[in-house]
């Protein structure tokens, strides 16, 4: 469910008032562990955190990429942690911590929905936003990027 919005206020205004309560409480987290060099915007219809065009133009298609993702679905809220995705090892991590937590995960590639507050452990999202820096998810990336052109992709496959 993309938004039409085209700031991150009208985003919020457009929610309910209690997935308000829940997709702030979680955007409060991500924005006190968000590694410098991010920016908060709209994109593709949910609020990203990106890597401004300024400090990496290289990207496929000409938007800025983003580390994560937060949008209100029709049923549920989603997480997009492409920061986590990016890395095996920063995956495993996130996935172990979050079974530590005691909570369920329901996480596709890097998508983790949620209905509820209570849903997520909000400490160990905060660890994983701050876990990767800008410069560590560009290297994820372009590392994508090359393996996937070795491997018969092409240039238009590329992660961003």
């Amino acid at each position: 469910m993309q938004s039409k919005v085209k700031t991150v206020e009208a985003y919020l205004e457009s929610l309910p008032a209690d997935r308000r309560a829940v997709f702030s409480a979680v955007r409060q987290v991500i924005l006190k562990n968000l590694p410098k060099g991010c920016e908060e915007v709209m994109q593709y219809g949910m609020v990203s955190y990106v890597i401004p065009l300024a400090r990496y133009p290289n990207t496929y298609n000409g938007q800025a990429m983003a580390m994560l993702s937060l949008g209100a679905q029709k049923n549920y809220l989603s997480l997009y942690l492409m920061c986590v995705y990016g890395d095996a090892t920063t995956r495993k991590w996130f996935q172990d911590k979050f079974k530590k937590s005691g909570k369920k995960l329901d996480m596709g590639k890097s998508c983790v929905r949620f209905k509820k507050l209570e849903d997520l452990p909000l400490d160990v999202i905060g660890k994983a936003v701050a876990r990767v820096s800008v410069e560590q998810f560009i290297a994820f990336c372009e590392r994508a990027r090359k393996k996937s052109i070795h491997h018969g992709g092409t240039e238009s496959q590329r992660i961003a």
